[in-house]
């Protein structure tokens, strides 16, 4: 077992989030290696080596290394839309939810929401929400999609559902966005590609921090022209990068490496929701773990007191309403971690 999974009476088991991994030593030698460029130039080699990779893999003309998922995403809406626009999404999606309002306050857009089933929803859901062509109205112009669903519980839009929903989208000339950021769980998940679940949209943004275990960065892809005026965005809103080849060789690494190793994720997250289940009145539900998110309900009691209460015996969580917490399974977590976790949580819950 490698460093970081050890277990220690003393040390803290985090499943806040699938973003708090540790570059592997392999991965480190990897940046280490990296031949490395000025980026803002064009002239770092292995972030075009990453980009022409990404663009391939969602078969799209281009794509742009970006710092963080959110910019990313809202280099896309600031491309794709102008100031007084609307875009539609789903209402608990993560760019409108956890993005510091950037819709409004970098591109001048209004989010109007559809409310959707953990995070998905239907083209019935989708028409309800259309508006007829009136000087009252904002512009729709833009449609989004986040797959898996953070705030769903991980949840993974069905390849048919997307096109359903795309369709609406094309019928009305709207553009289309996916927030992929675990993009890469979804498609292990199902056995979809990701260039499948790509091809509906104009645009995609996937993050290489998460599951994959980066320590920075994602990715937007698109057509050459989207991408040439994402280009322009991602240097307004400061994402011009110099040497990031030393970033971008460990999302190769990643993607080579990381990608398929995802499943057990997906089976920890079983594991871990089955021996939580029912625990000191903690309610799961492991059918709907469907890749490496877990929402725990902790019935009458607040779901800070439950999260403290596990601090305490050294296993963080996050919560994430007032009776809802969320653990995400990530490569640092095998399964006799998993175990001790169950562990620690029935002996801190117990009284």
């Amino acid at each position: 077992m490698s460093e970081p999974d050890a277990i220690h009476p003393e040390r803290t088991i985090d499943l806040r989030s699938d973003t708090l991994t540790q570059p592997t030593p392999e991965m480190r030698a990897a940046m280490a290696g990296a031949a490395v460029g000025d980026d803002v130039f064009g002239e770092d080699p292995t972030v075009q080596e990453l980009q022409q990779r990404i663009a391939g893999l969602l078969g799209k003309e281009a794509a742009l290394f970006m710092p963080s998922g959110t910019m990313s995403n809202q280099v896309a809406v600031r491309a794709h839309t102008e100031p007084g626009d609307e875009v539609l999404l789903e209402s608990t999606a993560h760019i409108a939810y956890y993005e510091s309002g950037a819709p409004a306050a970098l591109s001048g857009v209004m989010c109007r929401y559809v409310t959707g089933e953990r995070g998905i929803f239907t083209s019935a859901d989708l028409r309800a929400e259309v508006r007829p062509a009136n000087a009252h109205f904002p512009v729709t112009k833009l449609l989004c999609v986040e797959n898996t669903h953070n705030r769903g519980g991980g949840s993974v839009w069905p390849l048919a559902s997307v096109r359903d929903v795309t369709a609406v989208g094309r019928e009305h000339g709207w553009r289309l966005h996916l927030d992929g950021a675990r993009l890469w769980n979804a498609s292990v998940a199902t056995g979809v590609s990701e260039r499948d679940y790509a091809a509906p949209f104009d645009s995609i943004s996937v993050c290489f921090s998460k599951g994959l275990g980066a320590p920075v960065g994602s990715a937007l892809a698109g057509s050459a022209e989207f991408i040439r005026r994402a280009h322009r965005f991602r240097k307004m809103f400061g994402g011009g990068l110099r040497q990031s080849g030393v970033l971008a060789a460990a999302a190769l690494y990643a993607l080579d490496h990381h990608r398929e190793r995802l499943r057990e994720d997906h089976a920890n997250a079983r594991r871990l929701a089955q021996g939580l289940n029912g625990l000191a009145g903690l309610q799961v539900e492991p059918a709907g773990v469907e890749t490496n998110i877990v929402m725990i309900g902790t019935g009458e009691m607040p779901a800070e007191t439950v999260a403290r209460r596990l601090a305490d015996a050294c296993v963080r969580v996050l919560a994430v309403g007032p009776h809802r917490l969320r653990a995400v399974t990530h490569l640092h977590l095998q399964e006799a971690v998993i175990d001790e976790v169950i562990r620690r949580a029935g002996e801190a819950l117990a009284n």
